[in-house]
């Protein structure tokens, strides 16, 4: 298979914002409870959580985070997580249909989060609330002292605020399955008036307002268009979710989802377009893919069990055994979120830990990263800086959810501040290699300065607690001489390449 593409130094998309590569988690399952924290576990810190768990956080370099949901939020009071934890209530969880504890509020999350440098992306309950409780919450979260919430805080043992950012104006408002479920020119209104007034206290603050739960919604792209009309001058975002399976087991049409995102990315951008236009706005609206991930391993599985159960307390629910096909398709989909970043300012893998998640842990037991963990992190690490236009020739396929798929998936992102350009690459035929001739305009003295691979597994296969079988290791079989990158690229096999420059 010959494939043939072209970089150009001068042929730039965008600069990538780092929060490209934030998460999410939510309470959720183990996501937290036994996830990032378990007070009796053999690692745990003074504060309750893993430090097994915090290290492999860490080395992913994640700028910001998605919290407290979800479904989860749409019907929880934040009140229940602040305070003396023996006075904490237990509740039920709506949501996910188990008990709440209550012992993991903001204040707990805001230590962990700090302790990685991460960024908190609060999300206030448009759902069974409103405008009142996401005023307090702010004001807990934001206002220095001299107030009833503020000082609260401050008696809490926190003398200085957040000064949280980024804040999400509900969840999936358009599910028929979230706790307080609106119209569309409803919860615009609703989003709108919220962001008012939360910018009242936080004016530079970031709003992110809820679009359609997946572009396979009846009321989708509509549904964008009815709730930017109501709030597009107040809000920064809007929000898209999409998660993504191959139960019918067809690798190709699976790895082909990847250009059906791109045409959903590319469609809320028309309706942004289209809403500033009408409306004569001066202000630009940004995508928050804030909940992206594989999910369909044990989804019905998850579905039955969750029906079925009597209120229990973090219960394990949706933990994804993750494969060497995933880490291919999450490779992908990076690729596309780097080529798409003049719209996407925002993307959050959902979720972090053990709920459909890079990172398992047991229970008193060992943590480990999983397979998707690594393009993840790869991404992460390289994949900031300038997004550059990559021109690729070579045999394409179609499937059913798409026509002209490249077998060749490749990216390039130029950090000017490291004198640093990545490549990633991603072969998704079957069966054959590829012969890669890539040329590099603008970057004459161009050097590898490494090459990791990810290739030569099963498709089914995946990792697990001290078998971490799915790795980068050092790659071979490609080289730059004059001024192109080129090579055999193996079937099924993820590359990252930098080139110093």
């Amino acid at each position: 298979m010959q494939v043939s593409a072209a970089i150009h130094r001068d042929f730039t998309i965008a600069a990538i914002d780092d929060r490209l590569y934030a998460a999410f988690i939510e309470h959720m399952g183990r996501a937290i409870y036994s996830g990032i924290y378990e007070p009796g576990h053999p690692q745990a810190d003074e504060h309750g959580f893993r430090r097994d768990v915090a290290d492999m956080v860490r080395d992913l370099n994640i700028p910001a985070i998605r919290y407290p949901g979800g479904n989860f939020v749409s019907a929880y009071n934040w009140e229940d997580g602040i305070g003396p934890k023996e006075d904490r209530p237990v509740r039920l969880d709506l949501a996910w249909r188990s008990k709440e504890s209550n012992q993991v509020g903001i204040n707990e999350f805001a230590v962990w989060a700090k302790d990685l440098g991460i960024d908190m992306m609060l999300a206030v309950n448009l759902g069974s609330r409103g405008i009142e409780e996401a005023r307090n919450f702010m004001e807990y979260v934001n206002h220095p002292s001299g107030t009833e919430w503020s000082d609260l805080r401050r008696s809490h043992g926190v003398e200085q605020p957040y000064n949280v950012k980024m804040w999400c104006l509900g969840n999936e408002m358009d599910g028929p399955w979230q706790i307080g479920q609106k119209k569309a020119s409803e919860y615009g209104q609703l989003a709108s008036q919220t962001a008012k007034a939360l910018r009242q206290m936080t004016p530079d603050a970031e709003m992110i307002v809820c679009g359609s739960s997946n572009d396979e919604m009846p009321t989708y792209p509509e549904w964008e268009r009815q709730v930017l009309e109501e709030c597009y001058e107040n809000v920064d975002y809007i929000s898209l979710h999409k998660y993504f399976g191959n139960s019918s087991r067809d690798t190709l049409n699976f790895f082909g989802k990847v250009e059906e995102t791109g045409r959903y990315i590319q469609a809320i951008g028309g309706v942004i377009d289209f809403v500033k236009a009408k409306k004569r706005a001066k202000n630009d609206v940004y995508i928050c893919f804030d909940e992206w991930n594989v999910w369909y391993h044990k989804r019905e599985q998850d579905s039955a069990n969750w029906r079925s159960w009597d209120w229990p307390e973090a219960p394990a629910l949706l933990e994804e055994d993750y494969t060497f096909e995933d880490t291919l398709f999450i490779g992908c989909l990076l690729n596309e979120f780097i080529r798409r970043s003049d719209r996407v300012k925002i993307a959050c893998i959902a979720q972090l830990v053990n709920v459909i998640a890079p990172i398992r842990a047991e229970a008193d037991g060992p943590a480990w990263r999983q397979s998707i963990y690594w393009p993840y992190q790869m991404a992460s690490l390289y994949g900031r800086g300038t997004a550059l236009k990559v021109a690729v020739d070579g045999p394409t396929y179609d499937c059913a959810v798409a026509s002209d798929v490249p077998y060749m998936d490749i990216a390039a992102v130029h950090d000017k501040a490291a004198s640093a350009v990545t490549v990633f690459i991603v072969n998704r035929h079957l069966s054959e290699a590829a012969d890669l001739r890539t040329t590099l305009t603008g970057f004459p003295d161009a050097t590898i300065d490494f090459h990791k691979v990810i290739e030569g597994h099963d498709l089914m296969a995946s990792n697990g607690p001290g078998a971490e079988v799915i790795a980068p290791t050092k790659g071979t079989g490609l080289a730059v001489a004059d001024g192109v990158l080129g090579g055999s690229v193996a079937p099924l096999s993820y590359h990252v390449v930098r080139l110093k420059v």
